[in-house]
């Protein structure tokens, strides 16, 4: 049987984690960048690496994700800089967690790496600019300039590539649940 790796992806605070939550309840294989990079960062191999690209943001084996924050999303040859470090491992990991016959991985930053080519189908949750926006400053408490900077710097999801799956994400989480069985039934 052919084993599916399917990205789940989208704009930050699009809904990609809530999608994630609502496969896995279902019985899916899920995996998360956002796990896999939450687990490297504590990792001294990786933390090495990072001061050695950014000094100032790893002190005594910790490193400070706001002062990363703060210089990748104001520099965007910064930015390249730390994914073209850390893109790598995480997909590389990532791609060694998704099993079964079908699972589902939420990938952030897809496009931006090219790395749709890695999968066999592509989720897209699209969501209002402005709903995302309110729903990031809930959860982060980053102002709205910050917000929008993260914003911007993101893939633009106005034009996909061919293929993609669209799963809107503009209502109650019931609604998007509805949406997300429909979409399943298509895959």
């Amino acid at each position: 049987m052919k084993q599916s790796k399917i990205a789940v992806t989208g704009g930050i605070g699009s809904g990609k984690s809530t999608v994630l939550d609502l496969l896995k309840k279902r019985g899916y294989n899920v995996v998360s960048c956002d796990e896999i990079y939450a687990r490297l960062i504590r990792e001294d191999a990786f933390l090495k690496g990072l001061a050695r690209l950014f000094p100032s943001v790893v002190k005594d084996g910790t490193l400070d994700r706001a002062a990363l924050s703060h210089i990748v999303f104001l520099d965007s040859g910064a930015r390249e800089k730390l994914n073209s470090y850390a893109h790598p491992l995480i997909m590389e990991r990532l791609l060694a967690c998704m099993e079964g016959p079908i699972s589902f991985a939420e990938v952030p930053l897809l496009f931006e790496g090219g790395y749709e080519r890695l999968f066999d189908g592509v989720i897209v949750v699209l969501r209002d600019r402005a709903a995302r926006l309110d729903a990031v400053r809930r959860r982060s408490g980053l102002s709205e300039e910050e917000v929008m900077r993260r914003m911007d710097s993101q893939f633009g999801y106005e034009t996909l590539p061919a293929g993609c799956h669209v799963l809107r994400n503009d209502g109650s989480v019931e609604e998007l649940e509805r949406r997300l069985t429909e979409l399943l039934s298509t895959l």
